[in-house]
């Protein structure tokens, strides 16, 4: 019996999909040791994992794979998530980078797909300008907890997945400056940075399934935007209001002609892209080919938006 073989409703080429998929996991604690954890049982190949913080006696509570000697070893929590994956992939490839995201732009411009689990409006608006800007569907999960006015605690939380041509974090108001301005001020009223094991849990499962569809075939409807909110009190997760507000819309805060690397000619990409496809040794094609049609034709768009004359741009 193969590892994966409960799992192959995916598709028939799936282990071979995901082993060639590289995921970047941008901050590894609560949220982020969940999408590693389910990310390397469900045999994805690649992965750049990046947080620039070691576990400590509170990373306890939430940390999948942390354990009370990593905290007396004062190990790295990217250490720790590449000792969960290579306990089910001993042959892919990691790399871990003990630092803040922005001295990982080089191995995160080569994933498939970034998700952050990070903690401030700040860092989730820099990482999806980022992703944009090297046309990476970019996933984020946050959760936080409110005081109520009985005395009583909120537990609430997002999953957003942004990408290219769609939707972004700032056309359905989770970024807004208001919120920016306001980031220097106490997280949450519960304590700093309050997290607990089973929201985490729950923001990262709906977060693994929103990459495994966008990689394979298990589903023919594949939305480019998506916002769940997730009521802990009501244990409920339900699509945001905003949602059909934005849905169709053009996004006007990354424009077509600010996507891509300034110094990538996108003609070599298009020329790549009619090459015929790589296959495996059963003659299937290597890679998802949901993500190929997807990258042709927003390879088409771009093209198409360069070749404008200038004033059609505005």
């Amino acid at each position: 019996m193969r590892r994966l073989e409960r799992q192959s409703f995916l598709g028939p080429n799936s282990d071979q999909v995901l082993a060639n998929t590289k995921v970047g996991l941008v901050g590894l604690g609560g949220g982020g040791s969940h999408l590693v954890q389910q990310f390397a049982h469900l045999g994805i190949g690649g992965f750049v994992l990046v947080d620039p913080d070691v576990i400590d006696l509170g990373n306890t509570n939430r940390l999948v794979g942390g354990t009370l000697a990593d905290v007396a070893a004062h190990r790295a929590k990217v250490q720790i998530a590449e000792r969960l994956i290579r306990g089910l992939q001993t042959d892919g490839d990691v790399k871990s980078i003990q630092a803040r995201w922005e001295s990982a732009l080089d191995e995160l411009k080569g994933c498939d797909v970034i998700v952050g689990a990070v903690d401030s409006y700040g860092a989730r608006d820099e990482l999806e300008r980022f992703a944009r800007r090297y046309l990476i569907p970019y996933v984020d999960i946050g959760m936080d907890v409110l005081k109520c006015r009985e005395g009583d605690f909120l537990i609430s939380g997002q999953v957003i997945l942004s990408s290219p041509g769609e939707p972004c974090l700032r056309c359905c108001n989770f970024i807004t400056e208001e919120r920016l301005e306001r980031e220097a001020e106490k997280y949450g009223a519960a304590g700093g940075r309050p997290q607990v094991v089973w929201s985490n849990g729950i923001l990262a499962s709906i977060a693994v399934g929103i990459v495994v569809e966008l990689l394979t075939p298990w589903r023919r409807r594949t939305e480019g935007f998506i916002y769940l909110e997730y009521d802990g009190n009501r244990k409920t997760v339900t699509v945001s209001n905003c949602v059909a507000e934005v849905v169709g819309r053009t996004c006007l805060h990354y424009p077509d002609d600010e996507r891509g690397d300034p110094a990538f000619d996108v003609r070599h990409l298009r020329e790549k892209s009619n090459v015929s496809p790589k296959l495996d040794l059963s003659g299937q094609v290597v890679g998802s080919p949901r993500r190929k049609l997807w990258w042709r034709r927003l390879v088409d768009r771009i093209l198409a938006c360069r070749n404008r004359p200038q004033h059609d741009r505005l």
